[in-house]
């Protein structure tokens, strides 16, 4: 007579915590840090598994450093490592690696557990649009099995394995998944969170599971990632909801009834929306810019407009005033207007301010370049010198101080090629490289009428009104406006959102009530100006297509759409 086999008793409860934290991408000792403190952490909450986001040893995204043999080697090590830290202990990790065996490198997930690596999860689906490019640098992963984690089986698909299609998760529920457990390295941008939420119970619906969605959170380069993680139940209802642009351990309980895991309610953070989400992610992308790079502080021209007055702004609630140094550069078409705004906006961020004035170098400049100009009339030479001028100036400071340089044009300017190359794009980083105009202004108010939580910066108005309601210019000529040779802000913008995040014809975006004429000029300038954008600092994408990552177009380039 054969022996019975043994009663395995499963358990009712399960305790899982979610790792939103703040990797640096190379930093793979300091990430090993991160993971031990957390797992620490789990541990003296009696978690049964902590999970990580994807690829949290190395950070995310890697890119081509990924390529690197002995990067390859130092993260698997890594992973060895942490795992000898699991033996004897009852709290398990699932963390995102890269995984190099039989020659092949794969975006991977290691549990590990009793001390060793138990089971391995490749990616299946390789995100290969927009600021993603994994399949140049990953092979893809077979259909991926359940693990187990006492005797409990969890689907554990990969960010990108949840949103192409369902077919992913519904192996894994016919496999016996229980729980869906989805690792992301999932970054910011307006309406993310919608589409997130929608993946999600859409992959829900089909497989009747639970999912966990955890997320990292912090700046790299261009992308910052929200966090933002969030647990659904089978009915889709939201049982957990983490906070959202700060790192934290979130606990989650989860109560078995029959063969169903159902994860109990908790308060839910409040996340940031409009403004104050856009807000957000531009404070962290430039915190963790300036500190993952170690600079002590940020300089910036402050020259008394908008886009100087916001990007001061956030750059003092993310590194406090002392480390932000403003410098007024006037020349002898700044108005006393500007003068005194730039002077008032300084006072209410209470940072270190001077002023100074560039006459005698463009002067210089102008004296030595007068043979050669002498039969030729004043035009954007003239102009463009002044900038340059004052590009040479922050740029001396910054290597003097050893400050980042911090660059402020919007969207819309660099759109239509309105920034001078070698002059105000002159910088290390720009924070509101992805944000339109009307976008500025929107922001302006509403930093003045709230204080971000975590933000560094005082109280109150810190940009005085008149720099928000007077007539944007460049003061670069007398009486100059920037609406002398382009249209109302809120006309240019929507124009540009119908020509680069959504790729609209002129025909679809004159039948929109715009001028054909205007549609034509903007178009030209934006293909123009392509050469400019490809010089220009790194700055935050927070819109579904900035410039760069997501949209790549030629420089020599003579396609005009038609109409």
């Amino acid at each position: 007579m054969a022996p019975k086999t043994p009663h395995i008793l499963r358990p009712k409860k399960l305790k899982i915590a979610l790792a939103q934290l703040n990797p640096t991408v190379g930093d793979i000792n300091g990430n090993a840090k991160r993971a031990n403190d957390a797992f620490k952490d789990a541990q003296q909450a009696d978690c049964d598994l902590l999970v990580f986001t994807e690829l949290f040893i190395t950070g995310y995204p890697p890119e081509d450093l990924i390529l690197k043999p002995s990067f390859q080697r130092a993260a698997m090590d890594a992973i060895k490592t942490l795992a000898k830290a699991t033996r004897g202990l009852d709290t398990a990790i699932l963390i995102g690696t890269p995984w190099l065996t039989k020659n092949k490198l794969y975006n991977a997930l290691a549990l590990l557990a009793d001390g060793k690596i138990s089971q391995l999860v490749m990616k299946r689906d390789l995100p290969n649009y927009s600021v993603f490019d994994e399949k140049r640098v990953f092979e893809r992963g077979p259909l991926p099995e359940p693990i187990e984690v006492k005797g409990i089986k969890l689907g554990t698909p990969i960010c990108e394995d949840i949103w192409s299609n369902g077919d992913i998760c519904r192996h894994l529920a016919k496999q016996g998944a229980q729980i869906l457990v989805v690792p992301n390295g999932s970054p910011f941008s307006v309406q993310k969170r919608a589409a997130r939420k929608r993946i999600v119970a859409q992959r829900i619906k089909e497989t009747g599971l639970p999912l966990l969605y955890v997320n990292q959170v912090g700046g790299q380069d261009e992308l910052v990632f929200d966090g933002a993680s969030f647990i659904c139940n089978k009915d889709q209802s939201i049982a957990l909801q983490g906070p959202d642009f700060a790192p934290a351990l979130i606990i989650s309980n989860w109560t078995r009834n029959d063969n169903d895991w159902t994860c109990d309610k908790a308060e839910p953070q409040n996340w940031s929306s409009g403004e104050a989400a856009i807000y957000a992610a531009l404070v962290l992308g430039l915190r963790d810019y300036v500190e993952k790079h170690g600079f002590p502080g940020v300089v910036l021209g402050l020259s008394g407009g908008v886009d100087s007055a916001i990007c001061a702004a956030i750059a003092v609630d993310a590194l406090g005033p002392s480390r932000v140094y403003c410098v007024m550069l006037p020349y002898h078409y700044t108005s006393d207007e500007s003068l005194k705004d730039a002077k008032d906006c300084a006072e209410a961020l209470d940072v270190p301010y001077d002023t100074l004035p560039i006459e005698k170098p463009v002067t210089g400049f102008l004296q030595e370049l007068a043979p050669l100009f002498k039969d030729h009339k004043a035009d954007v030479t003239e102009e463009n010198l002044q900038s340059r001028t004052r590009g040479v100036m922050l740029m001396a400071i910054s290597n003097k101080f050893n400050l980042m340089l911090v660059t402020t044009g919007n969207k819309s300017e660099m759109s239509v090629g309105y920034a001078t190359i070698y002059g105000d794009m002159n910088g290390g980083f720009n924070p509101i490289k992805d944000v339109y105009k009307v976008q500025v202004f929107d922001l302006c108010r509403w930093r003045n009428e709230h204080k971000p939580a975590g933000a560094l910066g005082p109280d109150g108005v810190v940009i005085p009104p008149n720099i928000i309601t007077k007539p944007p210019s460049a003061e670069l000529r007398e009486d100059q406006r920037d609406d002398d040779s382009l249209p109302p802000y809120e006309v240019l913008d929507d124009i540009l959102q119908g020509l680069v995040e959504r790729e609209m014809s002129v025909a679809d975006i004159v039948g929109k009530g715009h001028d054909e004429q205007m549609v034509k000029k903007i178009e030209h300038l934006l293909y123009i100006a392509e050469y400019k954008r490809r010089q220009a600092a790194p700055g935050i994408k927070i819109t579904s297509r900035n410039f760069g990552r997501d949209r790549r177009y030629p420089i020599t380039n003579r396609f005009r759409d038609p109409v």
